[in-house]
């Protein structure tokens, strides 16, 4: 376990809560922090891949990031206290809260929305979020909401590994929009943006008014500071940081990833139907952080919003990290994709992709998503007389691919980490020709799929509109995409008979 670094200070609590750190995910004991689930969770330690930030002074509870603590569950309510006590007991908003702090709700649905969906949480911090001066206009070149300014492309796209700047970025500076649906002043429609930064965020913070990010790192290890605490967000991870709150990202390389952002609503777990009570991510392996705050006053913080598509900045004298305690179910989290429990067809035929469904953002319209989070994890393919890779598909909704690490299985060249693909609506799309040659002629034994890769795919309900950068700037599109499938041979035969049966 590493040591607290000099110049740290930990209470007796934080000592006693970083007593017995292992590295390798198991669930210990929770201190003064809780989760309501149908079996009480406890704080996960999971090790960091970066080293931890400099050191502060000692006025700020620090924890080294090799031990971070999480707490476990999806859509819990949860309980976190960096100072004993410093939760009020019996009540949100007591005429006087402990250690003098300042009781702040986080609406995340509205206040009459049915309690099974309703999410809010309680913080008590330091100084009140009010505690700034007007926001104002910053220009951003690449970020974008409106996506009907540009001609319609229904051509199948693939882009090349996005380029990460050289010269210093970090993560807000290096939003990029590739493309969206929808906008965000009445709350509906979706953007997809990759992110590059090789800097972090200093005295700065960003939250987005418009809606819920879910974050996709590809390359380089995210050490993430929200008003709930810290996560470490390692490629072949994800987190989800929802709509209003703040947070700040730190990074040690040159990074790059993946962003789905959803203006509708939050994402959930998908309803599992007849694959029954357990499969798919488990709500046990989303990790929430425990409390972690600074008392730092600062000279012009910078608080900065993406609010109806737009940038503001607004400045104020201290950190946002200063929540001593919160408790509620509307929280950040992050969730480790080599969890997921893989369900599969074990007979005949390719099941649909929807059975890698990890995490969903519904319509109102029942069994149709605003934009779903689907993973091709490493598996077994035991199909007798079937073709395995993924069908020839034409679809009502539109698929955004991106691909983590290794090779995807139905298009081995070409499509390469860091780079994507989109195959819009009712666009055909399929295996490649040496992939349907292949598989058409595969000897049918058990065999594993996708070691050593990870794809995914944002797939929506929504046309999906190109930005200028996407369609343009960036110029990563691979104009010859469209040759993979042009030596598909006609294999008709109108003599053909089929083969006596035994």
């Amino acid at each position: 376990m590493a040591a607290p670094l000099p110049g740290y200070t930990l209470p007796i609590f934080y000592e006693s809560l970083l007593a017995g750190i292992s590295a390798d995910d198991t669930r210990q004991s929770a201190g003064t922090e809780t989760a309501n689930t149908s079996q009480p969770p406890s704080p996960v330690s999971t090790p960091a891949t970066s080293p931890p930030p400099p050191a502060t002074p000692s006025r700020s509870v620090r924890m080294s990031t090799a031990g971070l603590k999480y707490l476990s569950g999806f859509g819990s309510e949860f309980a976190s206290e960096a100072l004993p006590g410093a939760l009020p007991e019996g009540q949100n908003s007591p005429q006087v809260c402990p250690y003098g702090l300042y009781a702040e709700q986080l609406s995340g649905t509205a206040f009459t929305a049915p309690r099974e969906t309703n999410r809010r949480s309680w913080l008590y911090r330091i100084r009140p979020s009010v505690a700034h001066k007007p926001f104002a206009t910053i220009k951003h070149n690449f970020l974008e909401s409106d996506f009907s300014k540009r001609h319609p492309n229904p051509n199948q796209l693939r882009w090349k590994p996005f380029d990460i700047p050289k010269e210093d970025i970090d993560f807000v500076n290096g939003l990029r929009t590739v493309c969206g649906a929808g906008e965000p002043l009445s709350r509906n429609g979706c953007a997809i943006h990759i992110y590059v930064c090789n800097i972090s965020m200093a005295n700065s913070a960003f939250y987005n008014s418009d809606g819920d990010f879910l974050i996709v790192p590809q390359q380089g290890t995210l050490n993430i500071t929200t008003e709930f605490g810290k996560l470490c967000v390692s490629p072949n991870e994800i987190c989800v940081v929802q709509q209003g709150m703040r947070f700040s990202v730190g990074v040690q390389e040159p990074s790059r990833g993946y962003i789905l952002e959803v203006y509708n609503a939050h994402f959930v777990l998908p309803n599992l139907g007849p694959i029954g009570a357990n499969g798919l991510a488990s709500p046990r392996d989303f990790l929430t952080p425990v409390a972690w705050y600074e008392d730092r006053d600062v000279n012009d913080f910078r608080i900065i919003t993406k609010y109806q598509g737009h940038l503001f900045e607004a400045l104020q004298g201290h950190s946002p990290f200063d929540v001593v305690a919160w408790h509620g179910n509307y929280v950040p989290y992050k969730y480790n994709l080599k969890h997921f429990m893989v369900i599969n067809a074990t007979a005949f035929d390719h099941a649909d992709p929807s059975i890698f469904t990890v995490l969903t953002c519904p319509s109102e319209k029942p069994g149709v998503a605003i934009a779903d989070f689907v993973i091709f994890p490493p598996r077994w393919a035991v199909q007798d007389h079937t073709f395995r890779p993924p069908y020839y598909h034409r679809n009502c909704m539109s698929e955004f691919m991106g691909l983590i690490l290794g090779k995807y299985e139905a298009k081995e060249e070409g499509f390469l980490p860091g780079g994507a693909s989109l195959h819009s609506m009712m666009t055909p799309h399929g295996p490649d020709a040496d992939c349907f040659n292949s598989a058409s002629t595969a000897k049918l034994t058990p065999v594993r799929v996708a070691d050593g890769t990870q794809s995914f795919m944002f797939e929506t309900s929504l046309g999906l509109g190109l930005t200028e950068w996407g369609e343009h700037t960036c110029q990563k599109i691979d104009g010859d995409y469209f040759k993979c499938w042009q030596d598909i041979k006609k294999n008709f035969n109108p003599n053909w008979k089929p083969t006596p049966k035994e």
